[in-house]
């Protein structure tokens, strides 16, 4: 497991007398450099980090890359309305003249905007509830949080995101609000079944005989154990959150006109298929290359800290 520390955790609440934190610094180091050695053999992982950077980066220097960034508004150039890809217009234009390489930048950025924020706020409330949960396991504290778990996740998650978003105000802020209460379950779910087996172990029940803090053993002892699977949900997790915010989208309940949502470029140019089909293509085309970049990078998290444990 990534840092995984058992050994070292217990003489941490002896305020490191007997290991330094020179050494546990050291130790994390080591252990950080050869996930990385292990992350970067594998070809298809380093690919989809590169891949990722430069998605990343392209969102951050929008303005400064796309030929036409006035087109992210509404914008109308009739004269050059529905031109097929071209050097001009890498990706052509849509049926108002605006350029679609343009807005497709610029619709990642509200893309990972939706993934950055739904995990900000899903992933502490998920963990801190399995976290809970799988320490007190088998008792009304285990029982209440995850029969509320379980009753949310027995919902798809698009559904409930869906269902969530009619009844709420049209808007990407509202979009995000549906996402992230569909969607903080199954991090619950996957930590409360790591620290439920975590809480059992021989360091832990060493902690506990020399009195440390429930919260010191919780998120001291027990989450540390758990990142790395967390960051590898957190790699794949924001793929299907990017997915889920692009089908909103699509049918009217994420980012609204003209600002450039992909889901709401292939919503638009769906109307127009097959004759005009670069304005559909391209931005789905985007949404399919954020998702796989990401899940390149999870599958190779998750192989290289497999390679760890071993």
């Amino acid at each position: 497991m990534f840092l995984k520390q058992k050994h070292l955790k217990v003489t941490e609440l002896f305020h490191r007398k007997i290991v330094p934190e020179t050494i546990l610094s050291s130790k994390r180091t080591e252990t950080l450099k050869k996930l990385w050695y292990t992350y970067s053999k594998n070809k298809s992982a380093v690919f989809g980090l590169i891949l990722l950077m430069l998605i990343i980066l392209s969102t951050i220097f929008a303005p400064f890359i796309t030929p036409y960034p006035s087109h992210v508004g509404a914008v109308v150039d009739f004269e050059n309305a529905g031109k097929p890809p071209s050097f001009k217009h890498f990706f052509g234009t849509d049926l108002a003249g605006r350029d679609i390489f343009t807005r497709v930048i610029f619709g990642y950025r509200f893309s990972l905007l939706m993934g950055v924020v739904v995990l900000s706020i899903s992933l502490p409330i998920g963990i801190t509830l399995g976290l809970v949960a799988g320490y007190y396991k088998d008792s009304w504290v285990d029982t209440l949080f995850m029969r509320i778990t379980d009753t949310i996740l027995a919902i798809p998650p698009l559904l409930m995101a869906l269902a969530i978003s009619a009844v709420l105000p049209t808007s990407l802020f509202y979009a995000m609000i549906a996402v992230t209460f569909a969607y903080w379950p199954y991090h619950a779910r996957l930590i409360y079944g790591m620290s439920k087996q975590i809480s059992s172990e021989s360091f832990i029940l060493a902690a506990e005989s020399i009195g440390a803090r429930k919260f010191h053993i919780i998120f001291k002892e027990i989450l540390p154990n758990c990142i790395g699977a967390v960051f590898t949900k957190i790699t794949i997790d924001m793929g299907l959150v990017i997915l889920m915010g692009a089908v909103l989208s699509f049918v009217g309940l994420g980012v609204q006109p003209p600002k450039p949502g992909l889901g709401t470029m292939i919503a638009d140019g769906s109307k127009f298929l097959p004759g005009v089909w670069w304005i559909t293509l391209f931005p789905a085309l985007a949404i399919v290359l954020v998702v796989y970049a990401f899940n390149l990078v999870g599958d190779g998290l998750a192989e290289a800290m497999a390679a760890q444990e071993m």
